[in-house]
């Protein structure tokens, strides 16, 4: 049975809500993991995104039966990246590996260099957020922006 994700943290281990992301970096990751970032520490937001993915990718799947599987979460870091930077899962499995604030993301620690994601374990994985599910989940992020808009400029985006 696959988990949302690992609530024992390893040692050297940053948790998520405190990786510090460069903001004046003109990429696409650095927005992207601040977006993981606020999905990550906003419960209710966090529990509806992970209630689209037990939803759709665990229905079929015997929750007794096999070993589990990649972390909820790990999918997502990965499959948001790999889509939004248009990545091929070989550029995917070089920056997984290597990137260290991927790596903070993903829930790695100081110790955990040695971990790494061979490319047939990113592919079988990472495929499991489908069109359907990032749907779903950009509606749950786009009405959270809103809120958001809202809580800093009521003058001028009204109340919801």
């Amino acid at each position: 049975m696959r988990k949302t994700f690992e609530f024992q943290m390893t040692f050297g281990q940053t948790p998520i809500d405190q990786i510090k992301i460069d903001m004046r970096a003109r990429d696409e990751i650095p927005k992207l993991l601040l977006g993981l970032q606020h999905i990550y520490c906003h419960k209710e937001l966090r529990q509806k995104v992970f209630e689209i993915f037990k939803k759709m990718i665990l229905e079929n799947v015997d929750s007794k039966n096999g070993q589990p599987g990649m972390e909820l979460w790990k999918i997502l870091v990965m499959g948001t990246i790999r889509l939004n930077c248009n990545w091929d899962y070989d550029k995917l499995q070089d920056i997984v590996n290597n990137h260290r604030t991927i790596r903070q993301m993903l829930g790695h620690g100081l110790m955990d260099n040695d971990k790494t994601y061979p490319l047939q374990t990113l592919k079988d994985n990472v495929k499991l957020l489908t069109p359907e599910i990032l749907d779903q989940i950009n509606t749950l992020v786009v009405e959270e922006g809103h809120k958001l808009l809202v809580k800093k400029r009521p003058d001028v985006y009204g109340t919801m």
